[in-house]
């Protein structure tokens, strides 16, 4: 197929780790302490990293770099990056559409999730396609693949509000060169579980006080559709009232993160002391406990929460490439110069 012709390739700016370290906090809320109650022992937050400033992907992504200096480390294993597009408004374009041309992948997968305006992709295995609100995009470049992401012809035509986010998640080593992959996993097949409120006496209340769609792993016996290589965890969390207390259960093995996209929470420990994240801010919890409980700080508050068993795996990151060493790192650029990637 024919990609949209560039005078150059454009890569991610979000692909280089040029973030500076943010310096983190340990903030802690006013809330009363909430002791837990539930036989289940709590995770408790390592660190929170607040929202990162904003940089421009391309012209068309406006992205928060979530986890900032933590990205490509075993510490987010399986997860690599994550870019965070907030909810902006972009006027009717008569022009090319916004976004980022013909770029590389090898070693890696990339997840975009839409949440509000529409995200074309099209790539050198034949994949072409339109992301709609709602919608997940699984592509596994593996072995090697070329692609491009623009605002789709429709919503450039009529501007609107655009809110997208996109995460890298490592391959392991073993699985690094396999073949090119796509999964387009559009809204109706994502399954919602019902997300009911934490009682005073360790057990779930009747009351449902949000939901989860669930894009990858299980959660509550309701498994995501998304196939993936190692054991991973993706779920979209929504709770609806302010002060809200939910327990969400999470294997005690997999490292664990969790973003705020709107909203704040207090992400509760097994002492009853709350740490405050805030809006665009990701907790980092440790790996130990079963069970997440978060208590929500403002109404129709959302949350991404992922994880999964770390790789234990060497990371050699440079640019579009992810693999376990330099020499495959410099194997994958002469491959690419070399015309050997999406075949």
């Amino acid at each position: 197929m024919h990609l949209r012709s560039s005078s150059t390739i454009i890569i991610y700016s979000l692909l280089l780790p040029i973030v500076q370290a943010l310096s983190t906090t340990d903030t802690t809320s006013s809330n009363k302490n909430i002791m837990p109650t539930s036989s289940v022992a709590l995770r408790s937050v390592k660190q929170i990293l607040p929202a990162a400033p904003r940089h421009w992907v391309g012209d068309g992504f406006h992205v928060h770099p979530v986890f900032s200096n933590k990205a490509f480390t075993e510490e987010l294993s399986p997860f690599l990056m994550f870019d965070y597009a907030a909810p902006q408004q972009f006027k009717p374009n008569k022009g090319s559409p916004r976004g980022v041309g013909q770029h590389p992948h090898r070693g890696f997968e990339t997840v975009t999730i839409a949440f509000k305006g529409e995200v074309e992709h099209a790539d050198s295995v034949g994949n072409r396609d339109v992301i709609k609100p709602g919608d997940v995009q699984w592509m596994t470049a593996g072995r090697g693949i070329i692609h491009q992401e623009f605002h789709s012809n429709e919503f450039s035509k009529k501007g609107g509000e655009f809110e997208m986010c996109q995460l890298w998640i490592n391959l392991p080593k073993k699985n690094k060169m396999t073949k090119p992959h796509y999964q387009p996993i559009v809204d109706k097949k994502i399954p919602v579980v019902d997300l009911k409120g934490a009682s005073v006496d360790g057990e779930c209340s009747e009351e449902t006080v949000g939901e989860v769609r669930v894009i990858a792993g299980s959660f509550l016996g309701t498994k995501g559709p998304a196939t993936t290589f190692s054991p991973v965890e993706l779920w979209d969390a929504t709770i609806q009232k302010k002060g809200t207390v939910v327990d969400l259960p999470f294997p005690d093995d997999f490292n664990c993160i969790i973003f705020v996209r709107r909203g704040e929470i207090d992400v509760i420990s097994e002492s009853g002391d709350p740490k405050r994240v805030g809006a665009q801010g990701v907790a980092l919890m440790k790996r130990e406990g079963g069970s997440i409980r978060i208590q929500s700080a403002q109404k129709n508050t959302s949350l991404l929460i992922m994880g999964g068993l770390p790789l234990n795996e060497s990371i050699a990151a440079r640019g579009p490439f992810v693999m376990n060493t330099w020499d495959e790192i410099n194997k994958a650029n002469k491959d690419y110069m070399m015309g050997k990637f999406g075949k």
